[in-house]
């Protein structure tokens, strides 16, 4: 479900903006939800203030840095606890080869995507980073062929 109660249309409007170019200046977005400058700063700081919006990135394509290989790796920890959560994400978040880190529900516990430049790459990954974790108990990899559908934005 939709959580918009305290949206408008031009809150809507905004968000839709930036979803399609984050890079717009105050007059850009301004004009393109047809308001003014200064009532549209004004949202703008609210929809950040209260989290609609989080952050403003650069999307950088992998491949140009040399990273070709895009893995998910799938993580079951060998026992679980609040205590052994927390350790194991905070050692992940601290592994510069993992782009995103999800706590999941099935089989696994967690779910990591990871670049990395070549197979040997992931392999050392594997043996020297991740598999120092004592809270690891197995790991199961996909390896990405190709990308059929990337969608960085949130319909709204």
């Amino acid at each position: 479900m939709l959580h918009t109660e305290q949206l408008d249309s031009t809150d809507i409007d905004i968000l839709r903006a930036l979803q399609e170019d984050a890079r717009l200046s105050l007059r850009q977005l301004a004009a393109r939800i047809h308001r003014s400058p200064t009532p549209t700063y004004e949202r703008l700081r609210r929809l950040e203030r209260e989290g609609y919006i989080s952050d403003y990135v650069a999307v950088i394509d992998a491949l140009k840095l040399g990273r070709n290989i895009m893995v998910y790796c799938q993580v079951k920890l060998k026992s679980i606890s609040k205590a052994i959560a927390d350790e194991f994400e905070q050692r992940v978040a601290g592994l510069d080869e993992v782009a995103e880190c999800y706590n999941v529900s099935g089989d696994f516990d967690y779910l990591l995507k990871i670049y990395a430049a070549s197979m040997n790459d992931y392999q050392q990954f594997l043996l020297n980073r991740l598999g120092t974790i004592s809270s690891v108990g197995s790991v199961h990899s996909t390896f990405v062929m190709s990308e059929v559908k990337r969608n960085l934005s949130v319909k709204i």
